[in-house]
């Protein structure tokens, strides 16, 4: 016999289903085992590897970086990969990400506006390379993967390529900089800056995604110099964790870890001292 339940019970039943599904969900990102792999391999090239074994890499500027060693030059050394990530359009951001979303067939996620071109151009074919922009979040790997939202960021995105007709560099419009959140499955929170100034929403996005660790440019010139990036730290992010990036590859970036370490002063921000090819756990 069909049972019968009245509409005003199947409208109660409704939200109760939602709840219990998006418990679920919550206990199964909790209940992840397994720690986040961060590896940084100079300027702001990372390959973090998640607590569910999900690799993310961060602006591959591997190949022509100065400071990434010898052992990572190639983009293969980087094995497995999931999901490319890149801030902006500048050389030393995009770097490897075209080959490596070729060779191992993901996509290549960044600015809207830079993939567009991306795609336009003929870079990428438009699967390897979508759109999101500021304050869009994907989920790669479906409700309880990772998740990753792009902010803000204060710079510029300018694209070069090499026109194969001419033989002469081009520039072409690289979207607008950004960069991005990374919630792991265990909550774990990573703010990636990307390359920026200070801006007065570094506060706004702190209080909203409260990030365990940043990765925080420092070198000065194009970003923001040591006593900047440790101002905001200090007194706006106030992360658990802060890794100075984005320093020492060039004379310009002259910002050092031990300027950023001196504007920190007392704060209970622990700055992580690593060289590249370094790698930490949390």
């Amino acid at each position: 016999m069909a049972s019968f339940r009245s509409p005003l019970a199947t409208r109660l039943a409704r939200p109760l289903v939602a709840l219990a599904l998006l418990c679920s969900a919550a206990l199964a990102w909790a209940q992840t085992p397994g720690k986040t792999e961060v590896l940084w391999l100079g300027q702001s090239a990372m390959r973090i590897t998640t607590p569910g074994g999900k690799v993310i890499v961060l602006d591959p500027y591997l190949s022509q970086n100065p400071k990434t060693p010898a052992g990572f030059k190639n983009p293969a050394s980087l094995g497995k990969v999931d999901v490319i990530l890149v801030s902006h359009a500048h050389g030393d951001h995009v770097g490897d990400a075209y080959e490596l979303a070729k060779m191992h067939n993901v996509p290549m996620w960044g600015p809207a506006g830079m993939n567009d071109t991306v795609t336009k151009l003929g870079i990428l074919p438009a699967n390897l390379a979508p759109r999101f922009g500021k304050g869009g979040t994907i989920t790669p790997w479906g409700p309880t993967g990772p998740k990753i939202t792009a902010v803000h960021a204060e710079h510029s995105s300018e694209l070069t390529w090499k026109n194969p007709a001419t033989g002469k560099d081009e520039v072409h419009v690289g979207g607008e900089p950004q960069g991005f959140i990374l919630q792991m499955e265990n909550g774990f929170t990573i703010w990636h800056m990307g390359d920026t100034a200070v801006f007065g929403d570094m506060r706004l996005i702190a209080e909203m995604y409260h990030p365990d660790l940043v990765l925080i440019p420092i070198g000065g010139h194009f970003v923001m110099n040591p006593a900047d990036a440790a101002m905001v730290t200090r007194e706006w992010i106030k992360p658990r964790f802060a890794l100075p990036v984005h320093y020492g590859t060039i004379p310009q970036l002259a910002g050092t870890p031990a300027q950023f370490k001196a504007g920190l002063g007392n704060s209970p921000v622990q700055m992580l001292v690593m060289d590249p090819g370094q790698k930490v756990e949390f």
